[in-house]
């Protein structure tokens, strides 16, 4: 018989009353390397953890949790005050035409205007380096839910308990992980050539590093499984790095840092299926700054030594979404002007961060010249990962996480560059990738260079199957541009790819005559969403505010511009 769950029970620490000094005076007046002394990573790791909670129940009082009517996000308190003396007026006369009642209501109506108006004045003029604040306040006001509602299970039995449903969204996310077949393991090309001096085997840790990257660090940023929010956490410079320098010396992982909280996101389509939903992690703030430092040092050997293939636009400084479709443009345009055809054959690799195989990942690493502690430590962050889905305050059973680099982390993007790195090996036809979005195309102009461009994607699947990775057949899409193009077709597995006219490639649809009217559509399309967005969030429609919030808020700024003035005409 299945046991009911506690939801999860936080203290909520009113972090606005702290007293921000007195913990930051506590925090510089601990010795910190005798109080690591000779105890092991986990116990230090314990030891740091209890002074950080020490202070926070010391010195950052806890707020009341009362059902309280939760006061709206542009409330002030002098409204606030004002809504309550006019609730008392009328409370006292019982009538809404009385004298004291009609001042009591107009002066309040007065000020929650000016609160409101205020309020969406400021979301507009922080909105550049403050996006979340506007969706959340539009969110507020939206009378569609965001919960989830009732599950569908595999059986077809319908889940409507939190925990259950916690349950049955973590059994679907765990069904995708990979069980790595260790019978056969494929030796990877070795990318590295240098001498053993110059492989990356270990790292310094500089505690004036940690605490620039704790700096940058966003307060408000949700706290993972080990309960640490990092409103204050910018002090602790110190006790991370001796953590870190000892983690790396003994390849040892504090459990924190390989557990995850999992938020599930809704997708699309029917809300009652549990694969119209993807997992977003909440992992350790502390480790996600441990992770950043071993990533700069991981990208700097990357591109110290040029190990990664330029086909590669992803999560690497100098690259970028316009980068890549940049050069997607440039070589197809070129060959159509000249009167060639190209097909284009766009992949979508199933799950793919979270399949990722970690003995295949561990060889791919050594071949690109990493090893030694640095090694180590990333094999024991990935070993004995744990999940569970948080849905309404409850939790699910935990669950093993036995393949895949981490989603929300800092370093799983890296790894999974140096995983899909060598891809490209022994393909004649062109190859981009952004992550694991790829595109392969070539000229075709005759049977001959249809099929060099399919035995490149078999390549590509044979690829695929050795590193124990699995493509979506039914999202790969063929995409054939130029007049006279003949239209081959390509298949994949025994089952022939989809040819379609346009496909959306990072963000932006590609359509077979390399006009723009579908990407006029759909950026149309797009600020029309955020015009409506806008116009029923905002209630003052000051011509500054609307331009701001439109500017900023979405990415098709400059469309669609001159629209801003029918709601100024609303106004």
């Amino acid at each position: 018989m299945k046991t009911t769950r506690d939801s999860i029970s936080r203290e909520i620490f009113d972090y606005g009353k702290a007293d921000v000094k007195a913990i930051k005076r506590e925090l510089q007046s601990v010795v910190w390397d005798d109080l690591f002394s000779g105890l092991s990573t986990k116990q230090c790791w314990l030891a740091f953890k209890k002074q950080v909670e020490g202070l926070q129940w010391k010195y950052i009082p806890v707020k009341g949790r009362l059902n309280k009517r939760k006061k709206p996000l542009w409330m002030t308190n002098k409204a606030l005050r004002a809504v309550r003396h006019r609730r008392r007026v009328y409370r006292k006369y019982k009538d809404a035409s009385h004298p004291a009642y009609i001042k009591a209501a107009k002066s309040a109506h007065k000020l929650i205007d000016q609160a409101k108006r205020k309020f969406e004045e400021l979301l507009a003029r922080k909105i550049k380096d403050d996006r979340k604040s506007f969706f959340a306040y539009a969110r507020s006001k939206s009378k569609s839910s965001s919960r989830i509602g009732a599950l569908v299970k595999d059986q077809g039995q319908l889940v409507t308990e939190a925990d259950e449903k916690a349950d049955t969204l973590n059994d679907f996310f765990a069904s995708v992980f990979t069980r790595e077949d260790e019978s056969d393991i494929p030796t990877p090309v070795s990318y590295f050539s240098g001498n053993e001096e110059n492989k990356l085997l270990d790292i310094s840790i500089d505690p004036s590093e940690v605490a620039a990257k704790l700096s940058k660090m966003k307060s408000d940023k949700a706290a993972g499984d080990d309960n640490m929010a990092p409103r204050f956490l910018k002090e602790i410079a110190v006790p991370v790095a001796l953590i870190f320098r000892k983690s790396l010396d003994t390849g040892q992982v504090p459990r924190d840092w390989r557990n995850a909280n999992i938020t599930p996101l809704f997708k699309h389509g029917n809300r009652s299926k549990t694969d119209n939903y993807r997992p977003v992690s909440l992992t350790s703030q502390i480790c996600k700054i441990v992770e950043s430092v071993l990533r700069d040092k991981l990208v700097s050997h990357l591109e110290k030594y040029e190990l990664l293939q330029p086909s590669q636009h992803g999560f690497r400084s100098g690259f970028s979404c316009g980068s890549n479709l940049l050069s997607f443009l440039e070589t197809v345009m070129s060959l159509v002007d000249a009167k060639e055809n190209v097909d284009a054959i766009y992949l979508d690799l199933a799950k793919a961060f979270d399949k990722v195989p970690h003995r295949r990942l561990m060889l791919k690493l050594e071949a690109h010249g990493i090893g030694g502690l640095v090694s180590n430590w990333i094999r024991s962050w990935l070993t004995d990962r744990r999940q569970r889905v948080i849905v309404d305050g409850s939790h699910s059973q935990w669950k093993e996480v036995c393949s895949g680099v981490p989603q929300g982390s800092v370093l799983g993007p890296v790894l999974f560059l140096i995983f899909i790195n060598d891809l490209d090996q022994g393909i004649s036809s062109r190859v981009l990738k952004f992550a694991d979005d790829t595109k392969l195309y070539c000229s075709v102009s005759n049977q001959t260079d249809s099929m060099r461009l399919q035995k490149d994607l078999d390549t590509v699947r044979e690829w695929a199957s050795r590193w124990q990775m699995q493509f979506n057949v039914k999202k790969c899409k063929v995409v054939h541009f130029g007049k006279g193009n003949p239209g081959f077709a390509y298949s994949m597995e025994g089952h022939c790819l989809e040819n379609v006219d346009y496909e959306k490639d990072l963000g932006v649809v590609m359509s077979k005559d390399l006009k723009v009217a579908h990407q006029c559509q759909e950026s149309y399309s797009k600020a029309n969403r955020m015009l409506g967005l806008i116009s029923r969030t905002i209630k003052y429609k000051n011509p500054v505010v609307l331009q701001n919030l439109y500017v900023n808020g979405t990415s098709t700024s400059g469309i669609l511009l001159h629209s801003v003035e029918s709601l100024l005409h609303e106004g």
